[in-house]
């Protein structure tokens, strides 16, 4: 057998594994759903760029921003709340609740998050409408495009883009003011007063706003973003999703008017339901990774269900087993209260009440007591030992306070705080500022008694007036291992 080589094959240049973007124009959808995507976008971003300017009375030297990370103050507050550097556990408990309650949301609805809340998709619809404002719909976007260049086609880009530049610098300044006071940096930005820092991470969110949203839109949802990846473990065919019926809609086809709709489905194969969407694919090809569940389609098809007097609802939020059950000729049925759907709901519960019951109950104010590391001690002339420490004292009342500090299990040992004076029985007294975390040098003194090198006691520190306690572990040193 002779094997004959084809050397044009061969030589030929070898296909592309990469298909370039393809540009999508979507279209404005009327219905619901773009209704509540219009509300979602006008409170979210209006919560975003108004709260840092939300004015809040701590009282007298600490700020009166109701949301802002102090990292100079160490405290991160929240209009009522404040939470300390060591207190982070809480805002880890509110990430764990605010992921389960995602969790929760996706199993139930599928990607209701993206396609309402999602900052991508918010900021993306926001420049959509800035595009469709200067360059029209997308018909009138796709002809523009295709023309060649004219001042028209040059001042409506410009335009747009310029638009585009202002909402990423309001992004990415409104981003600043959430790590610093709103009216100072402000007020300061275009004097050259500002932190450099407040410079540099506005102008790192301008740059991402502006090309995230105004020229990478779907790409971010389909490769950047994991969580497509991530809901394929948390949906079930019991979730509701953006679902085209398919066995309402099947055999598709177009329909003339007065034809009869025997035999045939409702989808008149129209392709609204694609070029309303901003992921630029067919809902009618089943679930995708790219669909993001905005429900634009919906809207859409509705509108078409109406016009040619079908009942709408081709395209709705449903299950997959109510699809194949209603295609089998059975009646629906829907599973809200589930294994996964009661497990994290169960799990937001306990968390959130372990959180609040935690913050509500903790401590106004904490003990640390660092000891001396060189020399571990020191002898004194009279054959006393002393030991250097550094009590830290963390004041998270609202008010100054009074407090008294004495310790407990190291017989015959006195207390001493630098530059301070000790009362008769053995304490000092302290002076806390409201909001402060205080340093003192403290000293403590005792005839060395026992064999024993270490020995182990306690400072306390208490509130004279509303008589709250908290103390810490110490050790004393009097002799080497």
């Amino acid at each position: 057998m002779t094997t004959v080589i084809d050397h044009t094959k061969s030589n030929a240049t070898p296909p592309s594994l990469y298909e370039g973007r393809k540009q999508i124009y979507p279209k404005l959808a009327h219905g619901k759903f773009r209704m509540i995507k219009w509300v979602v976008m006008a409170v979210t971003l209006g919560i975003y760029y108004a709260l840092p300017w939300i004015r809040w009375n701590r009282g007298e030297g600490i700020p009166d921003q109701a949301v802002l990370a102090d990292f100079e103050g160490e405290k991160f507050y929240f209009f009522w709340f404040e939470i300390w550097p060591q207190e982070l556990y809480y805002l880890a408990g509110l990430l764990i609740i605010g992921a389960l309650g995602l969790f929760l949301v996706t199993s139930l609805f599928g990607r209701a998050w993206c396609g309402y809340t999602c900052p991508q998709t918010v900021w993306t619809d926001l420049y959509i409408w800035v595009e469709r404002a200067f360059e029209g719909d997308r018909a009138a976007r796709m002809r523009l495009d295709a023309q060649p260049w004219s001042f028209n086609k040059a001042w409506r880009k410009l335009g747009k883009h310029l638009i585009w530049l202002v909402i990423a610098f309001w992004t990415g300044g409104a981003f600043v003011l959430y790590w610093h006071d709103a009216p100072t940096v402000a007020k300061g930005w275009f004097t050259g007063e500002a932190p450099l820092t407040a410079y540099f991470f506005a102008g790192i969110l301008t740059f991402t706003t502006y090309f995230l949203a105004g020229w990478m839109r779907e790409q971010v949802c389909t490769y950047m973003c994991p969580w497509p990846r991530i809901q394929g473990a948390l949906t079930d065919e019991n979730a509701l999703n953006v679902t085209y019926r398919f066995d309402r809609g099947e055999p598709r086809g177009p329909h003339r008017k007065n034809e009869s709709w025997e035999g045939r489905g409702d989808c008149i194969d129209c392709k609204q339901c694609v070029q309303v969407c901003p992921m630029g694919i067919d809902i009618r090809d089943g679930a995708q990774l790219e669909c993001i569940h905005c429900a634009l389609c919906i809207d859409a098809c509705d509108d078409i269900m109406k016009k040619i007097g079908r009942p709408t609802g081709l395209i709705a939020y449903d299950t997959d087993i109510a699809v194949a059950e209603r295609a089998a000729g059975r009646k629906p049925t829907y599973k809200i209260f589930r294994v996964r759907t009661m497990l994290y709901a169960t799990l937001m519960l306990i968390i959130a009440a372990m959180v609040g019951f935690g913050y509500f109950n903790k401590s106004t104010f904490e003990v640390n007591v660092l000891k001396d590391r060189s020399p571990p001690f020191v002898r004194l002339s009279s054959g006393d030992i002393r030991n250097g420490y550094t009590l830290k004292l963390v004041n998270k009342a609202s008010g100054r306070r009074h407090v008294a500090v004495e310790i407990d299990g190291l017989d015959g040992a006195s207390l001493q705080m630098v530059g301070l004076e000790t009362e008769e029985n053995g304490t000092v007294e302290l002076d806390l500022g409201a909001h402060r975390v205080e340093r003192f040098r403290m000293l403590v003194t005792r005839t060395p008694e026992g064999t024993a090198p270490r020995v182990n006691y306690t400072v306390i520190v208490r509130d004279t007036e509303t008589g709250e306690a908290e103390d810490a572990a110490a050790v004393f040193v009097q002799g080497e291992n």
